[in-house]
């Protein structure tokens, strides 16, 4: 087994106007190391929130973000740092997890409608450390992973599961 890794999250991308704020647990290591949000070639996020948003998936991630922005939707993740022996949400180090500063974040967003959790991993740390400080948060929903790790489910199923997304920025 290989030696635990710091891993440190990515800055939240969101703005004033995020209806929805998506959540991860932390950001892989193809992630981690372009610096981008779910930047493994085989992670359905973008072609999902290309879908619902109506953006080019094969946009430059820097046009992706900001037109994924522009639809009212945000990201970040639950954990901002951690150590972690891999690149799975199985691989982090239980115990070494540091939440972001979520309630604080979510305190600026005033439009918010939805937060979703991208994972099982990223609701459990979400009820974990985040629910209990929060107060009274918008909806919260767990939403199937787009992870490659999650291959059972297709680009199709999991449009439809995440269709709650979809309807809360058409409001």
């Amino acid at each position: 087994m290989s030696a635990p890794t710091l891993c440190i999250g990515l800055p939240a991308q969101v703005n004033t106007r995020s209806r929805v704020l998506l959540l991860g647990s932390m950001p892989g290591a193809a992630s981690l190391h372009a610096g981008q949000y779910y930047a493994h070639p085989r992670n359905r996020f973008w072609p999902l929130m290309s879908d619902i948003c109506g953006f080019d998936a094969g946009l430059p991630y820097p046009q992706r973000m900001r037109a994924l922005n522009a639809a009212g939707v945000g990201v970040w993740d639950v954990i901002g740092r951690c150590e972690r022996r891999g690149s799975l949400d199985a691989d982090i180090v239980r115990g070494t997890e540091v939440a972001n500063a979520l309630p604080e974040l979510i305190a600026l967003l005033p439009e918010l409608q939805l937060i979703g959790c991208n994972g099982a991993a990223s609701m459990q740390a979400f009820q974990r450390w985040v629910l209990p400080v929060l107060g009274a948060p918008p909806r919260v929903l767990a939403l199937p992973s787009t992870s490659p790790a999650n291959a059972a489910w297709s680009l199709q199923r999991l449009r439809q599961a995440w269709q709650p997304v979809a309807d809360a920025l058409a409001t």
